[in-house]
């Protein structure tokens, strides 16, 4: 049995929308370039028509993957979410204890991560070393540049 994925309602929307992108425009642009690359003869040495069915090839797998990541999401009731220990959706400010500076992160799915905004993916090192913790737990987060010791400050949705 595949893996439940959990989303915003906005996060699902955002892959509906893509995948209907894919579908209207993606689809019959490509269609149309096959076309274009059959009408000009042999196809054997036609790197046109080659590009284009990897194009389409490629396309393809997308448009199912989304549609499998669509099938297997259920949607996270904001309104239920707690706010005693971390869990998906919450706002997280921590202090690196090495260097004492304070930052705080969204813990998201992973479609909807972007750390520009400061939202990680749960499955994150960060995230999931931080999940099930309380406001003023210390926790060692191991990164790639080592071992780093976090204080939880603030927990928030």
């Amino acid at each position: 049995m595949s893996e439940v994925l959990y989303n915003t309602e906005e996060g699902l929307q955002k892959l509906k929308g893509e995948l209907e992108q894919l579908r209207t425009v993606e689809r019959p642009a490509i269609s149309r370039m096959l076309s274009d690359a059959r009408d000009k003869g042999d196809l054997t040495e036609n790197a046109e028509y080659a590009a284009a069915k990897e194009a389409q090839g490629m396309l393809e797998a997308r448009i199912a993957r989304l549609e499998d990541i669509i099938a297997r999401t259920r949607i996270i009731d904001e309104s239920k979410i707690d706010t005693t220990t971390v869990r998906i959706l919450n706002k997280v400010k921590i202090r690196n204890k090495k260097n004492n500076s304070v930052m705080e992160y969204q813990l998201v799915p992973e479609s909807e991560a972007n750390l520009k905004i400061g939202k990680i993916a749960v499955s994150s090192p960060i995230a999931m070393g931080l999940i099930g913790k309380k406001v003023g737990e210390t926790v060692e987060i191991k990164v790639p540049s080592g071992t780093i010791p976090f204080e939880i400050i603030s927990i928030s949705i």
